[in-house]
């Protein structure tokens, strides 16, 4: 496994569940804002999440309209959009969880101006690629394995999910993508909040496992947009997959990012309402534009 971290330890073996490890931040020198926890989003997969005074960054994409991105084998995507935040004008971060290695989600300008210092917990392939980057403090993850993160009295537990980037035939051309499952609070069994992010994924077989293994999910965010390479071959979901995940997992509410931002989405968000609509959704999902903050209501007594 990719850890090349002085302060991540082994919590225990391999095992069915996956392995375990564990990862302890300095504590916040100022008391946190209550006000602050939930997640914004900056665009395409780039979010900011913020809990009792951690920050996580995802998927960091901080290119602007008119940018391209390498997709690999000579494809370039243009960047439809700008992020609502700059990156030099990022908080500071905590650490960085990286779906998957794809320029559209850790691109050069990133690659060049990010802490090389910063916590990644990426796959095991992204993080080799990462530390080949500079980068010192990669946690590679491989299915169901799980990182327990400490900030002062506040506790994560990071687990990643399966994904599929694209159909088997095309997987052997794309790289390995994970989901992730967020646990908030200091008990992971009965976490204060529970999130679910998609990664880049297509519906399958796979993600059937996620709500059994994490059943009461509070809030999942969905990777959309359809995006198609070459025009043909679709490598993320589109707006019926997005409905179909969201029957799969169902979670209490749901945002979906990760649709409008390069020319390679081809299925827009405005599909994806429609669809959610028709499958009497409407209720339990939230549309944010770039910059907007969707807020957690965290408590153990929560009925889960």
């Amino acid at each position: 496994m990719a850890i090349a971290m002085g302060d991540v330890a082994p919590a225990q073996a391999q095992q069915a569940t996956g392995a375990s490890f564990s990862l302890k931040l300095p504590a916040a020198t100022t008391a946190p804002a209550a006000d602050e926890d939930g997640v914004q989003f900056i665009g395409t997969a780039t979010v900011l999440i913020r809990y009792q005074g951690l920050t996580i960054l995802t998927d960091p994409n901080f290119l602007h309209k008119g940018e391209h991105v390498h997709l690999g084998y000579g494809l370039t995507s243009e960047r439809l959009t700008n992020p609502a935040i700059a990156l030099e004008d990022l908080p500071p971060i905590d650490l960085v969880v990286l779906s998957h290695m794809h320029e559209d989600h850790f691109d050069k300008r990133v690659q060049q101006q990010l802490d090389k210092n910063l916590p990644i917990v990426t796959t095991p392939g992204a993080a080799k690629a990462l530390k080949r980057l500079g980068f010192v403090r990669t946690i590679g993850l491989s299915h169901w394995d799980r990182l327990d993160v400490e900030k002062g009295a506040t506790r994560v537990r990071i687990t990643a999910a399966p994904g599929r980037h694209g159909k088997l035939g095309a997987q052997a051309l794309l790289p390995s993508v994970m989901g992730t499952v967020f646990d908030f609070g200091s008990d992971p069994a009965q976490p204060d909040y529970r999130m679910y992010v998609t990664g880049d994924t297509l519906v399958y077989d796979d993600l059937k496992t996620i709500p059994q293994r994490f059943p009461g999910i509070d809030l999942a965010l969905l990777h959309l947009g359809g995006t198609r390479i070459l025009g043909v071959f679709k490598v993320t979901m589109d707006a019926q997959d997005g409905v179909q995940l969201l029957q799969i997992v169902q979670p209490r509410h749901a945002i979906p990012i990760h649709y409008n931002d390069y020319d390679v989405f081809k299925s827009p968000l405005a599909d994806f309402a429609l669809e959610v609509k028709a499958a009497g959704w409407d209720d339990r999902v939230s549309f944010l534009a770039h910059g907007d903050r969707y807020r957690f209501v965290l408590s153990k007594t929560q009925q889960r």
